[in-house]
């Protein structure tokens, strides 16, 4: 009997063990600045860093010179999903007032599979293509308000709560955005007590994180989150 007992104890201190050394899973709902070449899901998203780049447009060559690579990295964590897709906006209003609802962040939001972390990096693409801002609006949002910034970002905070429930959500806001757009995201995570990383200083080429603005990000979304 005591042999018994000694036998579920270790078996009991192993299950433990396991779960406590367990990485946290992350998802990434992102546009350019989160994508690499082989990294999609899905892989049929377009992409901006390619494993042979054009030079004149960006020096990152590796998928482990992404912010969110070197975040991972440095955290222990594991990579769930990362969904994200140049060029996509938050809202479903694109560039050249095209509809963008195939690709933008509301609709790709139910595929992150089951993440204990989620990091929306947006809001870029919104502010360069000059999508309707629109009105703060946090109940009754129609698909009509989601060709919208504001109300798509409401909408979209509040459906990964319910659908992610268990997992972190923090909001990575760029540098050099419009005003209207900035604002905007603080005051919306702020109704839904998101945490934003607000980026400040980023180094980039055509628009795009470099090298350094890649270190620059991994550095300023580890600092805030502890």
């Amino acid at each position: 009997m005591k042999r018994y007992f000694t036998i579920i104890i270790f078996a009991a201190v192993a299950v433990v063990s396991a779960f406590g050394q367990a990485k946290p899973s992350v998802s990434i709902l992102g546009d350019s600045y989160s994508t690499f070449e082989g990294w999609l899901t899905p892989d049929t998203n377009a992409v901006w860093y390619l494993a042979r780049p054009n030079t004149r447009l960006t020096d990152v060559r590796s998928v482990s010179q992404t912010w969110w690579h070197q975040v991972m990295k440095r955290k222990g964590w594991k990579l769930e999903v990362n969904n994200s897709y140049s060029g996509s906006t938050i809202c479903n209003t694109g560039y050249r007032d095209e509809d963008y609802t195939h690709e933008s962040f509301v609709t790709r939001m139910t595929r992150l599979g089951s993440p204990d972390i989620i990091l929306v990096f947006g809001g870029t693409n919104d502010s360069w293509a000059g999508s309707p801002v629109g009105e703060f609006k946090y109940d009754d949002i129609r698909r009509a308000d989601l060709y919208s910034f504001r109300p798509a970002v409401a909408y979209m905070l509040a459906r990964l709560q319910e659908l992610y429930p268990t997992a972190a959500l923090y909001f990575i806001s760029n540098d050099g955005l419009k005003d209207s757009i900035t604002e905007s995201v603080h005051e919306i995570c702020r109704h839904y007590g998101v945490p934003v990383i607000q980026l400040r200083g980023i180094d980039k080429k055509s628009g795009h994180p470099s090298i350094a603005g890649m270190k620059q990000i991994a550095d300023q979304v580890c600092e805030a989150i502890k």
